[in-house]
Parts: C-alpha cells; sequence; structure tokens
C-alpha cells in the first residue's frame, strides 16, 4: 500500500484557531467545508488566498481542508492563512518556499501574539480615563 503524505497545522490570531489539513491533491482549497472561492467577505479571502499565491506550482498540487473556530471572520482568516502557509512550508520543506513567506510576511509563519488589553476600573476600555475636573 502506497504511503500518502498527510500534514497537518495549525495557526492562531487573537482567539480564532485554524486547523490545516494537506494532502496530495488537485488544488482544492476548503475554509469549513466552502470553497475558498466563494469565501465571504472578499477581504478575509484575500488574505487566505496570499500563501497559495505565493507557492503558485506547489498549491495547485495539493488539497488543503482548514477549519477555523473561535475570533471574528478576519482573525480566523489570518489564523487560516497561518496555517496554510505552515503546512505549505512543512508538506514541502523547501526553504526557498520558507524565505519568499518571511520576506512577504512574518506573520504567514509566526502566530501574532498581540491580545486585547481587559478593560479597567475607572474608564470605558482599556486605556481610556475618566476625564478629571478640578473644579
Amino acid at each position: 500500500m502506497s504511503e500518502m503524505k498527510i500534514v497537518v497545522t495549525s495557526g492562531k490570531r487573537k482567539t480564532a484557531t485554524a486547523r490545516a489539513v494537506i494532502k496530495p491533491g488537485k488544488g482544492r482549497v476548503r475554509i469549513n467545508s466552502v470553497p475558498v472561492e466563494i469565501h465571504q467577505p472578499e477581504l478575509a479571502r484575500m488574505k487566505i488566498m496570499e500563501p497559495l499565491i505565493i507557492a503558485k506550482e506547489l498549491a495547485e498540487k495539493v488539497d488543503i481542508e482548514v477549519k477555523t473556530w473561535g475570533g471574528g471572520f478576519m482573525a480566523q482568516a489570518e489564523a487560516a492563512r497561518t496555517a496554510i502557509a505552515r503546512a505549505l512550508l512543512e508538506f514541502s520543506g523547501d526553504e526557498e518556499l520558507r524565505k519568499a513567506f518571511l520576506e512577504y510576511d512574518r506573520t504567514l509563519l509566526v502566530n501574532d501574539v498581540r491580545r486585547k488589553l481587559p478593560k479597567i476600573q475607572g474608564g470605558r476600555g482599556a486605556r481610556a480615563r475618566r476625564q478629571t475636573s478640578y473644579r
């Protein structure tokens, strides 16, 4: 029986998490069982497509299934793009592809660790304070 190479990777952004499963195929990419070509909104779709455009030849030879949960639609899109980029890199093992990803945007391979600051007492948000009156 022939061995089929399957790679599972993950990506995170804020509270969103994405898991990408990559295997040899015909270039199909699905995000939460929806083909990436009809994924809405368009801005999120373009974010998700970035690693696929950079790794054009490889992306046409593999099928990628991404499942996302948590966070908002944009955080999910960024988590998905990180998961896809990592999966493509791990699947190919190509150092040139790694350099291309890092040259384009470091967050393609590295999770964005920034989180929302919690609101604290004495104001409307994390930083905003009530204006003090001296008279």
